[in-house]
């Protein structure tokens, strides 16, 4: 039995199809984690969601920012973006099993001294402290009524930490850093438009798992989100986004002994 946690996949099937083979998974034994991000911009997002949706118990998948996409555009919060290959997912008959199935993924796991998350966290959060926080807004999207909560989840532009945030401005908050964070000040203002290497960051940013006296420092945390980043597997810090989409490499490492396995993904 085995344990491989996967970079973001975004709409490769072909890929995690030729991943899983080359790991010789079976289902039967082996368990997934997926960074988040199992869907959009590339060709077969509706495969994707179905085939994680069917391993069941072997598979763990935390949301990120193009999964809280879909689930928007599902909503009717937003409009499809220009770069967007979801509609055969909202085309689908089965759509809204899959979509159901899918705001009841977590925002953050926690197994076996491991943390899964899709990006970043700011640098004061404790892991207690962020999972609350990503509970707050698993319990909205899972409610009812998750449209009337979906508009403070998804909002997209800056809200920076403070004490008197109200509910819907620490909802939004909490996604964006869990899904869309990669840089932030040594105090913990973010920057959720930056997506390029590490060294190319505005003055005064620095990716946040690199803010000296971050309350988890001392936490293994598994990553996706950053591309440009590249692979990363030290003692305490874990990216796996190798930009399948974008033509370079789809890799996972397995858990029980921390070696990495990758395929390569044609653009």
């Amino acid at each position: 039995m085995a344990t491989y946690a996967i970079g973001d996949i975004q709409g490769c099937m072909n890929a995690l199809r030729r991943l899983l083979d080359h790991i010789q998974f079976d289902q039967a034994q082996d368990r997934l984690w997926f960074v988040g991000d199992l869907v959009n911009r590339g060709p077969h997002s509706l495969e994707v969601l179905r085939f994680v949706k069917q391993l069941g118990p072997s598979a763990v998948t935390v949301l990120g920012n193009h999964d809280i996409h879909l689930l928007a555009l599902w909503s009717q919060v937003t409009q499809p973006g220009r770069k967007d290959t979801l509609q055969p997912i909202l085309s689908a008959p089965d759509a809204d099993e899959l979509l159901h199935w899918l705001r009841f993924r977590p925002l953050l796991h926690t197994e076996n001294g491991y943390v899964m998350i899709h990006a970043g966290m700011l640098p004061s959060w404790s892991i207690d402290q962020a999972t609350a926080l990503a509970r707050e807004v698993e319990d909205a999207l899972q409610d009812d009524n998750f449209q009337d909560a979906l508009p403070a989840i998804y909002f997209r532009k800056g809200v920076g930490p403070s004490a008197t945030l109200s509910t819907k401005e620490r909802l939004g908050l909490t996604t964006n850093v869990l899904t869309r964070l990669r840089v932030c000040t040594q105090e913990g203002v973010p920057d959720f438009s930056f997506k390029g290497p590490p060294g190319d960051a505005p003055p005064g940013y620095f990716p946040w798992f690199k803010i000296p006296q971050r309350a988890t420092r001392h936490n293994t945390i598994i990553f996706g989100h950053w591309s440009a980043l590249g692979i990363v597997t030290k003692k305490h810090l874990v990216a796996l986004d190798g930009g399948c989409v974008w033509g370079r490499e789809l890799v996972t490492m397995r858990l029980e002994d921390r070696q990495l396995f990758r395929v390569p993904c044609p653009k």
